[in-house]
This record gives C-alpha cells, sequence and structure tokens, in this order.
C-alpha cells in the first residue's frame, strides 16, 4: 500500500460511523441474494467524501488504484471521485491511462451509485470524439455493473445532443432480467426525452409494448399524465 493511500485511509475511518453504515447496508442491498451482497461500508456520507477529495487532487493513479481495490465501498467511491479529479486535470497521456485503469477495474465498480458517478465523466467523456465500440461489448457482459456503465456512460453524450448511441444500447437492453438495468435504461431515454422528445418518442412507440414496466415508467416519467396513461394501457 502507498503511503498516500495509507494516510487517506485513516482519514476516511476517522469519518467513520456505525449507525450510518447500519443505514447504507441496508439501503445499497446488501443482504444475501441481493444486488450488493457482501458489499462492506464505513459509514461516511457523499458530501464528506468529496470535500475530503478535493483536499487530495493530487493523488496519483497508483493511490487510486490501492483505494479502488478496497472492501469498503466509500473508499471505492473515494478513488472513483479521486480518479475523476485526476481525468479532469490530466493531459491526454493521463487521461488515457485514467480510462484504461477504469476499464480495468470494472469488478471494483460494483454497485449503481459507483457507476452512476463516474461513467459519464470517465468513460462517456473519453469517448466523446472516439470509437465507442467498448459501450456494446459491455452491453452484452455477464456482469450487471458492466452493463450499467455501457449505459449510463452515454449520459455524456446525451449532454452533446447525441442520442444514437443511446438508443441504440437501450435497444441491446430491452431484454435485460434485471430491476436496476430496467431503471438505468428507462433513466437515460427520459434524459434523451428532455432534450429531444421527438426522438424518445419515436423509440418508444417501437418498444413499448415490449419493454419491462420499470423501464416504460422511468422513460415516461416527464410526459404528461394523459401521455403516460396512453403508454400504460398500450394506446399510445
Amino acid at each position: 500500500m502507498t503511503t498516500a493511500a495509507s494516510a487517506i485511509r485513516k482519514e476516511l475511518c476517522a469519518l467513520a460511523s456505525a449507525e450510518t453504515a447500519a443505514n447504507l447496508q441496508r439501503f445499497f442491498k446488501t443482504g444475501p441474494g441481493q444486488y450488493g451482497e457482501g458489499d462492506v461500508f464505513l459509514g461516511i456520507k457523499v458530501p464528506q467524501l468529496r470535500a475530503l477529495a478535493r483536499q487530495h487532487r493530487d493523488a496519483d493513479l497508483r493511490t487510486v488504484s490501492t483505494l479502488l481495490d478496497s472492501r469498503y465501498h466509500e473508499e471505492r467511491f473515494f478513488a472513483l471521485v479521486l480518479l475523476m479529479q485526476f481525468y479532469q486535470n490530466g493531459i491526454e497521456h493521463d487521461r488515457a491511462a485514467a480510462y484504461e485503469l477504469y476499464l480495468n477495474s470494472t469488478r471494483h465498480i460494483n454497485n449503481w451509485d459507483l457507476v452512476d458517478v463516474s461513467a459519464p465523466r470517465i468513460v462517456g467523456c473519453h469517448l466523446q470524439d472516439r470509437p465507442r465500440n467498448i459501450l456494446y461489448q459491455l452491453a452484452r457482459s455477464s456482469l450487471l455493473w458492466e452493463r450499467r456503465i455501457a449505459i449510463i456512460a452515454t449520459a455524456w453524450f446525451i449532454r452533446l445532443d447525441d442520442f444514437d448511441d443511446t438508443l441504440r444500447i437501450a435497444e441491446t437492453l430491452l431484454q435485460d432480467t434485471h430491476d436496476l438495468m430496467h431503471k438505468a435504461v428507462g433513466w437515460m431515454l427520459r434524459e434523451v426525452g428532455k432534450r429531444d422528445l421527438a426522438a424518445e418518442e419515436d423509440f418508444l412507440l417501437r418498444h413499448y409494448h415490449d419493454m419491462p414496466r420499470t423501464m416504460l415508467r422511468y422513460a415516461i416519467e416527464r410526459f404528461p399524465e394523459t401521455r403516460r396513461k396512453q403508454y400504460l394501457l398500450g394506446t399510445a
């Protein structure tokens, strides 16, 4: 373990709360058979993690990698915040190294909050002007979290009014069996609709009869009530 990583771990432990940890263990479904089974929490709130990360803007990739390999959820979250800072502030070579570390560490990016905070700002940003084949590989992964990375990373493109990959990956994931993927895909479709409602509705009209109910509900959450009912009743 690096000296820097060891020092950071001591700072994180000083912020830990057993009561908060117990609440987080329940919230993130860490029980047997649940999606976060086996995850362990220190009990640190996100604003505390972000504030401490700002004090460690100079952390290098070795330190990030060490923390990302932790059994503790908050240490992995903290590592991803550091990695985003490193990516944002780095030159091209640094950014490429950060992106590669991310893709080589997906087994540690193993809960929805870890994916959602980091995938757009590292994977999406890095692929903005590059081939995006890796997203389609991730979308076909047997690992839930890699599939979630694939769709959530496209949030970066949506902000640029670039919807093609979001819609194509959503189509790939229509029959995914996991509820967390239904929510993720529906969420990204809703984000498309915020910027181009016609593009979202074109997708929905072709696929809504076959979409999981949760995915559809998330996708149409901001629709006028009358239009929502049409989709839910199958009469759109």
